[in-house]
């Protein structure tokens, strides 16, 4: 990764020693604060359990997820789209990831795809790289959204049901690990009403803020889980997906 002695917090922070949403605006929009921390969480989780080796950090702009798998690789390779408005001052590259990647075959043992597939007009140009460049048993971490808005427009194509993502990955060739929707209705219900009512003067911004600091309180309640796991495999929020390069012998 270029200039890593300059890198800084963006989208993610570590507060009270968990990784949430910074609340500044310009990095996460209030009304986005409870869906980035869902996604905070599970990467908190997970690339502490499987980052390691080189990791390729594929359309990952101010590449805001190093902080927390920056201890566990020995080397990451960041890379974009030149037009990317997150910024490029990280970037070992700029690539459109909807066609082929000028880097070698097994060369990777970890590759991070965060908030990415569903901007990809060729999906299946990318997962066929990843499965390339990655070696076997090398490890793949995605989130993608499912019941979430329209947002980097135009570059919006995609929503992926958990067999979509299935199908995409057994064909590719790795075999999946966990495949998990992240947040059910009660999420899904406080995002979308924060969203919708945002730009209503003098009360918006503060009502879509409270709607969502109410709504993780419950949901960290015993009831409150219990509701957000029960909602979220017909009304899944996010998806979060871990698979397994097969050895090439073995890959369909």
């Amino acid at each position: 990764m270029k200039n890593r002695e300059n890198w800084k917090n963006s989208v993610y922070v570590y507060r009270k020693g968990r990784l949430k949403a910074s609340r500044d605006p310009k990095e996460v929009g209030i009304s986005s604060r409870l869906a980035t921390d869902l996604i905070a969480e599970y990467y908190d989780r997970n690339l502490k359990k499987y980052a390691k080796g080189k990791l390729l950090d594929l359309g990952c702009g101010k590449v805001p997820l190093y902080g927390v798998y920056r201890e566990y690789i020995d080397d990451n390779t960041c890379i974009d789209w030149e037009g990317s408005v997150t910024g490029n001052e990280y970037l070992d590259m700029y690539a459109d990831l909807n066609s082929p990647l000028d880097l070698s075959d097994n060369t990777y043992d970890t590759i991070l795809l965060s908030d990415v597939l569903e901007h990809i007009k060729e999906p299946k140009i990318l997962w066929g790289e990843m499965a390339r460049v990655l070696k076997d048993d090398g490890i793949l971490i995605i989130n993608v959204p499912f019941y979430y808005w329209l947002h980097a427009h135009p570059h919006d194509y995609y929503r992926y049901t958990k067999y979509a993502l299935l199908a995409f990955a057994e064909e590719s060739g790795f075999e999946v690990i966990e495949l998990v929707p992240i947040g059910g209705a009660p999420e899904i219900i406080a995002d979308i009403t924060s969203k919708t009512i945002i730009n209503l003067p003098y009360i918006g911004k503060k009502s879509a803020i409270v709607i969502q600091k109410l709504t993780s309180l419950f949901i960290r309640t015993r009831f409150g889980r219990k509701v957000s796991r029960s909602t979220s495999n017909p009304f899944p929020f996010f998806y979060g997906l871990i698979a397994k390069k097969k050895h090439q012998g073995k890959s369909t």
